[in-house]
């Protein structure tokens, strides 16, 4: 998915079925209902008391005509046009798939879902994998600043948190030296970032893509950062091919729930350890087989897990996704991508906050790449 450089391999094109979203709609009524009116008399009434009997049945008939239309008049003002959906924004499928989602009540200093996190990915080291390393320091924290506010703009209620979401862990087209497909960031690089989240008033995400090296192995690498309250995880199941043992860039990767609730449970503990406030825990997801067994994943108070659609191209590919691979399968929180290049370069519009925020249920994180 991502464009090649020395740190990052080649990119995906992502081919996805359009699914249309579950609508309902109700009948119009039917036309004027035919009233049938009283019959002319064969001959004049020569009495009173017939006279009598056609005027009444005249006054019946044309009550009867009037209860009639005043009916069809109640029931067309009744019947309100039926909304129309893109995918993705539906909440009744939404409903019918399981959201809102039962979990754990936030624990006191959580972010979520209280605030929205905007964030921008990448690494310093590299101006092609991210919008945090595609612009020098201050010109990026400048336009991160910007994009926050358009968020806030269009979801007053909700508070906007700023993040820079750094690729710690780079996946490799090579083996290098360990032989695991993969790059680990110097720390000065991942100290280098925190500051600049500090500076900001950001928090900050290490994401590991793992290559062909073991999220149990590679996580407790991190404990020394992650220990920071306001510092959260993220992985990316595209990177990891341990199963697959093919060269990243090659074939798209896949985490199990067991992977999950690893990662999930480290961060539990490092919480009780530390007595920090809970954790966010980022994982990208843009295919039905980037996640396995979604309903196996275990949900922990210390942790807020957020289920983010990564996946570029235009605005109805994207909705496809989000519906297909995030709504369909529930599991906490949701996210959503918006590539400033791969979304808009065959002529597509980026995305809005406007736009995103008509998904249901809404995104609490948005990255930018």
């Amino acid at each position: 998915m991502y464009p090649t450089n020395r740190f990052r391999i080649a990119s995906f094109a992502v081919i996805l079925s359009a699914l249309g979203a579950c609508s309902s709609q109700e009948k119009l009524p039917a036309g004027k209902t035919a009233v049938p009116t009283a019959a002319t008399p064969a001959f004049a009434a020569t009495s009173s008391a017939v006279r009598k009997a056609a005027v009444l049945a005249a006054s019946s008939s044309a009550t009867r005509k009037a209860a009639v239309l005043a009916s069809t008049s109640s029931a067309s003002r009744r019947a309100a046009p039926a909304v129309k959906y893109n995918a993705g924004e539906d909440p009744n499928y939404a409903k019918k798939c399981g959201w809102p989602v039962v979990c754990p009540t936030p624990l006191p200093g959580s972010i979520l879902p209280a605030k929205r996190i905007v964030a921008y990915y990448g690494n310093p080291l590299s101006k092609k994998m991210g919008a945090l390393g595609e612009y020098p320091k201050d010109d990026m924290l400048r336009r991160l600043k910007g994009e926050a506010a358009k968020w806030q703009a269009a979801d007053p209620a909700t508070p906007v948190q700023p993040a820079l979401h750094l690729i710690a862990v780079v996946a490799q087209g090579e083996p290098g030296k360990a032989n695991k497909y993969r790059m680990i960031m110097p720390d000065k690089v991942i100290e280098q970032v925190y500051g600049w989240a500090k500076e900001a008033g950001a928090v900050m995400f290490i994401d590991i893509q793992t290559g062909h090296d073991d999220i149990r192995t590679i996580l407790p690498r991190f404990e020394w950062i992650l220990k920071n309250p306001d510092v959260h995880l993220g992985i990316d199941p595209e990177f990891n091919l341990i199963k697959s043992g093919k060269k990243p860039g090659k074939k798209i990767g896949t985490y199990d729930a067991a992977d999950i609730n690893f990662a999930s449970g480290y961060l539990k503990n490092l919480v009780k350890k530390y007595n920090l406030p809970p954790k966010v825990f980022t994982v990208h997801r843009f295919t039905r087989n980037g996640v396995t067994n979604y309903k196996n994943i275990v949900l922990h108070p210390e942790v807020q897990l957020v289920m983010h659609m990564d996946g570029w191209g235009a605005p109805w590919l994207k909705r496809d996704s989000y519906k297909d691979y995030v709504v369909s399968e529930p599991v906490q929180y949701t996210g959503f991508k918006l590539f400033y290049h791969n979304d808009t370069k065959k002529g597509d519009p980026l995305l809005t906050p406007k736009d995103v925020l008509k998904l249901n249920p809404k995104p609490v994180y948005i990255q930018y790449q």
